[in-house]
This record gives C-alpha cells, sequence and structure tokens, in this order.
C-alpha cells in the first residue's frame, strides 16, 4: 500500500466516529416514587416472578414481569408539557402505554400507605438525574378508587412542587409538600417534567387517611434494584423500552472498532477499484 493511499484510508476512517458522534442523541432520566411508594415499585418490591399480593399477580398474569423489572421507566419520550393532550382519562398512571397498562386498573387492593393532611416528605428514587420539575396532585375528595382515574378526578392546586437538579449524588430527590383534609383511598399523581428534554414521567401511588393500612407497600431495596438490572430493557441512553426509533449513544470504546470497519471497507473498496482499473 502506498503512503498516498494510506493516508486516503485513514482520512476516510477518520470521519466514521464522526458521523456517529453527529447521530442524534438524548440520554433518559429514570425512576419512580418511593414515598409515598407508587404502584409500580410496590409490584416489584414484591418480587416479579412471585409477587405478594393479588393485584400485583394479576399484573404479572396480564402483562408479565417485564413492566415491573422496566419499574423506572413510566414515560413519554415527547411530552413536552402537553400531558393533557398525549394521556387521556383512565391512563393516567400507565401514561397511556401498553406495557404498563396494568398500573391503571381502578381496584381496591392495591396496598395503600397510610397519611394524614399536612406536611409530608417525598423521596423519588431516581436511577438517571436529570433538571426538570416535580409536581404531585390528589384525587378530590369524594373520589371512587374504583372507577378509572381522570384528569377532573385530580385536584387543581398540587400538594407538591419540585424543582429537581442535574445530578442527585445519593440516588435521591427529596422535597416536601402538604397534604389537605381527605377521607378514605386517595391517590398522588406525580409529572416530572424535564427542561432539558421534552421527556416526562409519571407514577401514581395509592395512600389512605387512616392510622394504619393493613397492607402498607413496602419500597424496594437496593439490593432487589441491583438484582433485577440484568432484566431490565431500560436504556439510559436513548428513550428505552418499547418506545420506537430510540438513538443509542455510541461509547467510546465502541468508536475504535468502527474506525477499524471503515479502514477494513476502505481497503476493500480501494482494493476493488485496482483491480477494476
Amino acid at each position: 500500500m502506498t503512503a498516498r493511499t494510506f493516508t486516503r484510508l485513514a482520512a476516510v476512517a477518520a470521519t466514521v466516529p464522526l458521523l456517529v458522534v453527529l447521530t442524534p442523541t438524548q440520554a433518559s432520566a429514570h425512576g419512580t416514587m418511593y414515598g409515598p411508594v407508587s404502584r409500580v415499585a410496590t409490584c416489584y418490591a414484591e418480587g416479579p416472578e412471585h409477587p405478594d399480593t393479588q393485584v400485583c399477580k394479576d399484573l404479572v398474569a396480564t402483562s408479565g414481569t417485564q413492566p415491573l423489572y422496566d419499574w423506572n421507566e413510566v414515560n413519554i419520550a415527547n411530552a413536552d408539557g402537553r400531558h393533557r393532550q398525549l394521556i387521556p382519562d383512565g391512563k393516567l398512571c400507565s401514561a397511556n402505554r401498553e406495557k404498563y397498562k396494568a398500573l391503571d386498573w381502578a381496584r381496591t387492593d392495591w396496598a395503600a400507605t397510610p397519611v394524614s393532611a399536612g406536611p409530608l416528605a417525598f423521596k423519588y428514587r431516581v436511577t438517571a438525574a436529570h433538571p426538570g420539575t416535580m409536581t404531585v396532585y390528589i384525587t378530590k375528595e369524594g373520589y371512587d378508587p374504583t372507577k378509572p382515574l381522570k384528569w377532573s378526578d385530580l385536584d387543581e392546586k398540587p400538594v407538591a412542587v419540585a424543582n429537581v437538579a442535574r445530578t442527585a449524588p445519593s440516588g435521591w430527590y427529596e422535597f416536601g409538600g402538604t397534604l389537605p383534609d381527605r377521607t378514605g383511598r386517595h391517590l398522588l399523581y406525580k409529572i416530572w417534567q424535564r427542561n432539558d428534554s421534552p421527556e416526562a414521567f409519571y407514577s401514581c401511588s395509592d395512600v389512605t387517611y387512616a392510622k394504619a393500612a393493613a397492607a402498607a407497600p413496602q419500597a424496594p431495596t437496593e439490593k432487589q434494584i441491583e438484582a433485577g438490572l440484568s432484566k431490565s430493557t431500560v436504556s439510559h441512553h436513548g428513550h428505552g423500552g418499547d418506545l420506537p426509533g430510540e438513538q443509542q449513544t455510541v461509547l467510546p470504546q465502541t468508536l475504535a472498532s468502527v474506525a477499524a470497519v471503515g479502514i477494513t471497507a476502505a481497503c476493500f473498496l480501494s482494493t476493488r477499484r485496482r483491480r477494476t482499473d
């Protein structure tokens, strides 16, 4: 191979990683409410393969275990604040995603966290942090948990609004809110709208205004989170799960392989051209 040919091939190969880097990418944020614990986190904590409560058993029977292993990805990639336009009544807890449809079930056997009127500390377990706003709503007095949740069921005034940071070194977002007077079972509906992306995340947490609950839900432990990582399909470099058209970030070590492929292809084309000539 002449010096001129090698120089030409090196120039071709050098453009390969550049093209990859310029491919549109977007890192996703992920997580769900752990305090009060969300429906998807409750069932994941029970164990995707052998859940304890009937509602979680039915969820797995209907949708399989994957929605639970992907507990941190109830999202809409292009929400951009258009939550009410994109999510119809009855589909709020699933964010209108087929994968998480069981979360919309209007049942009274979802394990509920006991609460009371007054200040409440919210804890959100985040697995990929990004700046944005957490807004938490509660259902109005008279809410019927046996009927699908509608937007009109939510009190217009949120019980908590918090701006969250680009980083969460502890793995948590923690903020305060204030619950109004209520009686019986209610739902806390959380919307996390990123401000560095149109993506938004959603969750439903069942609560009961009572001194104690028969089956108060538990949040997943860190050990459970680690144990389920190998079975999760959630990507923190795209929008993960079953959303179409996601772009993956190419890791630095991959660029060397891509460059090698580029050189090999260029050599092949050069050889074919010489033979043709």
